[in-house]
This record gives C-alpha cells, structure tokens and sequence, in this order.
C-alpha cells in the first residue's frame, strides 16, 4: 500500500480570498515503512506575503520571488501523488488550497476517499487532549526539536512518525514486500536459506553416564513411567 503523508505552507489561511500555496513537502510510505521517496518544493506565489504567515514559516518574498509558480510544478506533483492515499493534519485546509490550485489551471481535485486526516485520527484516539502535531510529538515521544518554524517537508517527516503510532506503532508493519508494494519492477523479496548440517552431531554422552542414569532411575523410582524405553522389567524395577 502507497501512502503520501503532505504538508503545505501558505500565504494565509483563506484559499478562496486569494490566498496562495508556497512550499509543499511530501514523504512516501510503502506499507506504513518510508520508502526513502521525497517531493519537496517551493512556490512563487505571485502576490505579497503577510507577515502573519511569514512568521509561522519563514518564506519572504524575496525568497521566493525567483521560484516556479505552481503551474510550472502542478504536473510533477499531481504523479507524485497519483494513485496514493494521502495522509494529511489537518485536512480540509491542505486539500482545499490545492484543490484550489488545480482548479486554476484544470487538473481534476483531490477525492475526499483518498484522505486519511490525522487530525481525525488523533481526536478519536485522545479525546479532549491537545492534538496538534507538537503534542503529538510529545506524547510519543517523537524528536522535534528542529522544528522551530513550520516547514513543508520537515513537518511532513514528523507527522509520518506520528501516523505510524496513531495506526499502532512500528509493530503495525515490518516493511515485508515494500519493493514489490510499490510495484518497482526487477525488485524481489529475497530468498532466505537454512543450510542443514550435513552429518549429526555427535553425543554428548558416554556409556558409563547412560549406565549411571539408568542406575539412578532403578534406585530411585520402583516402577519408573518410562522403564519401557529402556527395556526395564518389573522385577528389576523391585
């Protein structure tokens, strides 16, 4: 199974008042184990950014004024995505803003059924605690201590860890068949072999421990449960 867990930054937080996408990150999941597959990129907006938003990211005009617009990346990022379910915090406010984007320029929109909203998932799971992705880190325990803006990708590499616990921890995948899951051709799983021993070992016990056990039993027990395998009769059990 092909999961991409996302993140946007934006301009502001009103996709239909002009708002703008300015940074996307995306990692790949294969049955729930990161594949090492990443997207990640930045976007002129092409209008002014608040200093609101600026200050939860840190993404200046300038800094971006030299970026592609989103039209220039919208192609690459709609196969990246493609056939995937996409894991988002959130939801409703990432998949509006680029549904937002792809009606601009006429791509199809993201389908509701291909949303997992962690979001959802963490209130289910830890009604009427704090959900956000800071006190998700906190509660399992997830290093976020690089995380002193927002940024796309980087927040898109810690929710992946938090989905993971919210699914059930690493346990819920060993990442068996990843390759064959993410239909890369020419990748098999591989075969592993047990060598058998070509010839028995040897015994570790000699004559005289046998006699000393048998010994022992007749000595000790007037009618043993296991004489028959040693070829005991009852008067020698007396």
């Amino acid at each position: 199974m092909r999961e991409i867990v996302l993140d946007t930054e934006t301009t502001g937080v009103e996709a239909n008042n002009g708002d703008r996408i300015v940074e996307i990150g995306c990692v790949e999941l294969v049955n729930h184990c990161p594949s090492g597959r990443t997207y990640h990129v930045y976007i002129n907006p092409e209008r002014s950014m608040p200093i609101e938003a600026y200050n939860v990211h840190g993404l200046s005009e300038e800094f971006l004024s030299d970026k592609q617009v989103f039209a220039e990346i919208a192609q690459e990022f709609a196969e990246f995505i493609a056939g995937a379910r996409l894991v988002i915090h959130n939801a409703a406010f990432d998949v509006g803003f680029i549904n937002m984007e792809f009606k601009r320029i006429g791509l199809p929109p993201i389908e509701p059924a291909n949303v997992v909203d962690s979001l959802s998932m963490a209130r289910r799971k830890h009604p009427g605690a704090s959900n956000s992705l800071d006190a998700l880190c906190s509660r399992y325990g997830i290093d976020n201590s690089r995380r002193t803006k927002h940024g796309a990708l980087l927040d898109s590499e810690i929710l992946a860890e938090v989905y993971i616990e919210l699914i059930g921890g690493k346990q819920a995948s060993l990442g068996l068949g990843v390759e064959a899951a993410a239909g890369r051709p020419g990748l098999v799983a591989p075969v592993i072999e047990k060598p058998q021993r070509t010839r028995s070992l040897a015994p570790r016990l000699d004559e005289a421990a046998i006699e000393a056990h048998q010994a022992f039993i007749l000595k000790s027990l007037k009618a043993p449960l296991w004489k028959g395998y040693l070829g005991i009769t009852d008067e020698a059990a007396q």
